[in-house]
């Protein structure tokens, strides 16, 4: 009985040697991480150049562009519409039916002639008391009517033709000799493309910022050339429905490959910060309502409230909260506390 006593005895003795040793051997590993030093990544704060600029969407547009119409309802008796071919001004390009108006005014030139001869001798019978003022009265007035009737012809003459309003450039016609057409009837479009216009819209933040005489740089679809254009008015309002506003720009050149109604990417650059401070959008953390960085005193972590600017790539523009020469953690953000002690692997300047 006493031997099985011992030998208990000696195993309780060697388990509780065991589990000492045990602790031991772990007690170094909890001393290192025991210290309470995170190692982080971490960024000193210093000033730096931004250029706050951001790109929209615009359209291409013809300087002049109309769409051509008649005046009056006729026949087409004769079109000179070289599609896709430059006009000058006032080149006769469509011809209505007209011989019944040119009629009606030889008609009335013819009346004219007679008139005035009359109202001529009349004027010389009244100087002696030949005829009555009231018969002269009447001669001059058929004379003024017949004046009148002409302009009127000559009025409707004009409108049966068709000019060119401005040079530029025929586009595809929609009628043919023969036609009749009306007023509401499209015959082809004309544009003036030596020149182009440049229309985007900008959201109302920006809107003060954008002024005539703006530079602003442009690439269209396919290409990364970028060309130039410049301000030269905007919109009266801002959209109650987009709350953008309208601006248009006057392109500086006209290569051949940009053309009315092309896409463009609109690159506005709205002024510089040669002190901003910008650090990587991964040390900023999200919150319900508002932003915090976590910031180094002293070697340990303290959360501050921040606000945001421009956002760049991968950074972020931080208009305060934050001062120059602080450091900012970068990484490991989740796993901070506020008031934990850090140490750093890597503090970019």
């Amino acid at each position: 009985m006493n031997r099985f006593v011992y030998i208990i005895l000696i195993a309780i003795a060697g388990f509780s040697f065991v589990s000492c040793g045990k602790k031991k051997v772990n007690e170094p590993s909890k001393g290192q991480s025991g210290r309470g030093q995170i190692k982080v990544d971490a960024i000193i704060t210093k000033p730096t150049l931004l250029t706050n600029q951001i790109t929209i969407s615009g359209s291409l547009l013809a300087f002049e562009e109309v769409a051509l119409m008649s005046e009056m309802a006729g026949r087409v008796v004769q079109i000179n519409l070289p599609e896709g071919r430059l006009v000058r001004k006032g080149t006769l390009l469509v011809q209505l039916y007209n011989d019944d108006l040119q009629a009606n005014l030889k008609k009335l030139q013819a009346q004219l002639e007679v008139q005035e001869k009359i109202y001529q001798r009349q004027s010389d019978l009244l100087k002696v008391d030949g005829i009555s003022q009231s018969d002269f009265d009447q001669t001059s007035l058929d004379v003024n009517t017949i004046k009148a009737g002409i302009e009127v012809q000559q009025t409707l003459i004009r409108k049966s033709q068709i000019l060119a309003p401005f040079d530029g450039i025929i586009g595809l016609r929609n009628i043919s000799v023969g036609a009749q057409i009306t007023p509401s009837t499209q015959i082809a479009t004309i544009r003036m493309e030596d020149k182009l216009k440049l229309d985007f819209s900008v959201p109302e933040k920006y809107s003060s910022e954008i002024k005539p005489g703006l530079n602003v740089k442009f690439t269209i679809y396919g290409k990364d050339t970028e060309y130039d254009a410049t301000v030269i008015a905007t919109e009266g309002g801002i959209d109650a429905a987009t709350r953008n506003i309208k601006v248009r720009a006057l392109v500086n050149s006209k290569p051949e490959e940009l053309v009315p109604g092309g896409f463009t990417n609109v690159q506005l650059t709205l002024g510089e910060n040669k002190n901003a401070i910008l650090i990587p959008t991964q040390a900023i953390i999200p919150q319900e309502r508002n932003k915090s960085v976590i910031v180094s005193k002293n070697g340990k972590a303290h959360f501050v409230m921040v606000k945001t600017g421009v956002r760049k790539e991968s950074k972020v523009e931080i208009t305060d909260g934050i001062n120059m020469g602080d450091t900012i953690v970068t990484n490991g953000l989740l796993f901070l506390k506020e008031g934990v002690k850090l140490s750093f692997s890597n503090v970019k300047n």
